[in-house]
């Protein structure tokens, strides 16, 4: 496969940039709404901020997720950095699958069913045990994801660990 052209690169690392943002942002707003759900005593409120999140991550959360790791991807085999040459990019490989998993189906199916479970016709959402173990279960995602989005940003600038035992043997070798 051919390598970029130094326009190319910077066009692809806008968009792994402009996507993972999308990420952060949505992962705030998560935040927000979930802390909102957690303190309100409003029924209407708490449906809102459940109904949000869903559309959340029905949404931006799978666009972004599918958009950062389709470009790093490219990223990786369309230039010098390699898929396997280097430790903090298999860390961030290792990342962006946890975060595919959390994004695509726990956060979905969290939101699902607080949205469910606060729409039904009892007087207070949160005395249904389901609803608070999912609420929890949805609180346990949102941290997790935003964590392995914040190392995946600060492995992105630090690049810890150097090259991998396999890439320096086959520098060593090739003599690049």
């Amino acid at each position: 496969m051919s390598k970029l052209t130094l326009t190319q690169r910077r066009v692809l690392l806008l968009l792994h940039l402009v996507f993972a943002s999308i990420m952060l942002g949505g992962q705030a707003t998560f935040i927000i709404l979930a802390l909102t759900a957690s303190a309100t005593d409003s029924a209407d409120t708490l449906r809102t901020c459940y109904a949000v999140m869903r559309l959340l991550a029905d949404s931006s959360v799978r666009a972004s997720t599918i958009g950062t790791t389709v470009t790093g991807i490219l990223l990786s085999v369309l230039t010098s950095w390699g898929l396997f040459r280097y430790y903090w990019l298999i860390a961030k490989e290792i990342l962006t699958l946890v975060t595919i998993g959390i994004g695509f189906v726990g956060l979905y199916e969290w939101t699902l069913r607080g949205v469910r479970l606060s729409e039904a016709p009892v007087a207070n959402a949160w005395a249904e045990p389901g609803f608070t173990v999912n609420h929890a279960w949805l609180w346990i995602g949102i941290l997790l994801q935003t964590i392995s989005l914040l190392l995946m940003f600060i492995l992105s600038v630090w690049k810890p660990g150097g090259r991998t035992k396999m890439s320096a043997r086959g520098k060593a070798v090739t003599g690049r």
